[in-house]
């Protein structure tokens, strides 16, 4: 089955209930598309405030995608900047998956096409 691994900024806009983010995630549910957050955006995006409700709903109609030991090595490839590396790993769940990744910031894609 087709999917898309959200990222934080997707959680994060989806917690602002930002336009285009709701688009999206109305066409992914639209196509039947799995949605999955890898738990480092999770721990990213969660602030504990009353709008977390909205994540915790989403969260409930998503696969929660653990962080397993050889994720964690690709997210730490040649990256020496945290916020890098987490980014790293989490769309590196998605490329594992064969997952489209849904982010609020095109340019951590760019940034990581070259990673093998």
């Amino acid at each position: 089955m087709a999917g898309t691994t959200l990222d934080t900024g997707a959680l994060n806009s989806f917690e602002r209930a930002a336009r285009r983010t709701m688009v999206q995630l109305k066409l992914a549910q639209q196509f039947g598309y799995e949605l999955t957050i890898p738990t480092p955006v999770i721990v990213e995006a969660w602030r504990g405030r009353k709008r977390s409700a909205r994540i915790a709903a989403l969260l409930e109609a998503c696969i929660i995608e653990p962080l397993l030991p050889d994720l964690a090595r690709v997210g730490s490839h040649g990256r020496s900047e945290r916020s890098n590396r987490s980014r790293c790993g989490r769309h590196g769940i998605g490329r594992s998956t064969r997952r489209s990744s849904f982010t609020a910031d095109v340019a951590d894609l760019d940034r990581l096409r070259s990673i093998p």
